[in-house]
């Protein structure tokens, strides 16, 4: 009789450990909403753009000084990464926000509305959270105090990345990257890595969790046609690249439509800008087009980088034109690793309840991808939709009108939190009454 229950103990000792260290993370949440709350409003009144979060960045490093981190700056150029050491040994797992704002004036009436301006590409604009990226920074320096205060308990260390210009990956490489080449994932290596963005397509506190592709790829896409100019009442006399570059724009059309397999993985060929001509009546020399390529499968990234050259050098030279075609790589796809997942499956149900949901695959991209390549990483969404509006109302992710609801802060809190200490304790996140594998 005492051998079944020494065995019943010791099955049931992983589950329990999880449901004491779980407790802890509740107390000490519920301990740090007012803060996360009020460091949100401050950093959403101070936004910074790409590669500029001095602020953001002093702010968040003092936070983790006083935490007793280990804290390192200037991790490719503005970043901060915190590391914490529990008393207990253990894996090392990291957690990562973006701390930057967009070139976006902001329409939302709010107390602790944006008034910044600054100049952007050689134009005055507001600049704002328009992306949450203020709430993420918010809620993982709450995490950090949360699992700070369980320091005597943790069993590994966790790292807190704070990384710049995430928003600038979507134009160049992004501060994921710099991040990298800084070593962030290095001294100690962390074995796996969790990042949320809010999100205004979910109600408030649902968060969206699923395996595989949840983010787009992202390439940026140049063409400059090349033709003859000539007066626009004789067109014969040159070769006229508008009318070239408007038939490359409708052939790019049926590259993802007609030219590569679409049941087994969706895709994008946007042109968003065409620059060409000085008046009415002369035909330029030349017409610039410029686009983004989505994907979420590696082959067809390739194929349809392929397919743009073709068309676009094949319309141009049928005419008597050419046509220069450069495809610059940028993010990758944003692949939550399948395994990774379902490990952490019975975490997020914990704290989501009946909030865990599976939506759509975004055609927007994330540089977290850059992390993903290296280690196995999970991307969430979490909802700030409040109850009452309808989703297909609420402004969109970079709209001057993009309204966060901050009662799904303490839930990102939460959530950040448990998966840490989940996945360093090695339980797979199992409720107390979880059967042992």
């Amino acid at each position: 009789m005492r051998l079944h229950l020494l065995l019943a103990l010791l099955l049931a000792a992983p589950a329990l450990a999880q449901s004491a260290l779980s407790r802890e993370v509740e107390r000490h949440a519920a301990s740090v909403e007012a803060k996360v709350v009020g460091w949100r409003r401050d950093l959403h009144a101070h936004p910074e753009l790409s590669n500029q979060e001095t602020r953001t960045a002093q702010v968040v490093a003092e936070h983790l000084r006083r935490l007793g981190l280990e804290v390192r700056t200037g991790v490719g150029g503005t970043g901060v990464v915190g590391v914490l050491r529990g008393a207990r040994p253990g894996p090392v797992v990291a957690l990562r926000a973006d701390m930057d704002a967009l070139p976006v004036t902001e329409e939302v009436d709010l107390p602790f509305k944006s008034t910044v301006r600054t100049q952007y590409n050689g134009q005055e604009v507001g600049v704002m959270h328009a992306c949450g990226h203020d709430t993420h920074v918010a809620m993982l320096m709450g995490a950090a105090e949360v699992l700070a205060s369980m320091r005597a308990t943790l069993p590994g260390t966790v790292k807190f990345i704070f990384q710049p210009a995430e928003e600038a990956s979507g134009t160049g490489p992004g501060g994921a990257l710099a991040m990298l080449r800084d070593g962030v994932l290095e001294n100690p290596a962390p074995s796996a890595i969790f990042g949320l963005h809010v999100f205004s397509g979910y109600r408030t506190g649902e968060v969206d969790y699923r395996p595989g592709g949840v983010m787009a790829s992202s390439d940026g896409l140049s063409i400059v046609v090349r033709g003859s100019q000539t007066h626009g009442a004789m067109p014969w006399a040159g070769v006229d690249p508008i009318v070239v570059a408007s038939q490359i724009v409708l052939g790019l059309q049926t590259v993802v439509s007609r030219q590569v397999d679409l049941t087994a993985s969706p895709a994008i060929v946007t042109i968003g800008s065409i620059t060409g001509g000085v008046r009415g009546n002369i035909i330029p020399d030349t017409v610039t087009m410029s686009g983004t390529i989505r994907t979420f499968d590696q082959g067809m990234r390739q194929q349809i980088h392929e397919r743009v050259r073709r068309v676009a050098e094949g319309i141009a030279q049928s005419a008597g034109a050419t046509a220069e075609v450069k495809i610059s790589l940028g993010n990758g796809v944003t692949q939550n690793d399948p395994a990774l997942v379902e490990r952490m499956r019975p975490t997020v149900r914990r704290v989501a309840g009946k909030g865990m949901v599976t939506g759509q695959s975004t055609t927007t991209s994330e540089d977290f991808s850059a992390f993903q390549a290296r280690i196995p990483g999970v991307f969430l969404f979490l909802g700030v939709t409040p109850e009452g509006k309808d989703l297909k109302q609420a402004a969109p992710n970079h709209s001057p009108r993009f309204f966060v609801d901050e009662r799904a802060l303490p839930v990102g809190v939460r959530l950040l939190s448990n998966l840490a200490v989940d996945y360093l304790e090695g339980t797979k996140g199992q409720e107390p009454t979880a059967k042992p594998r």
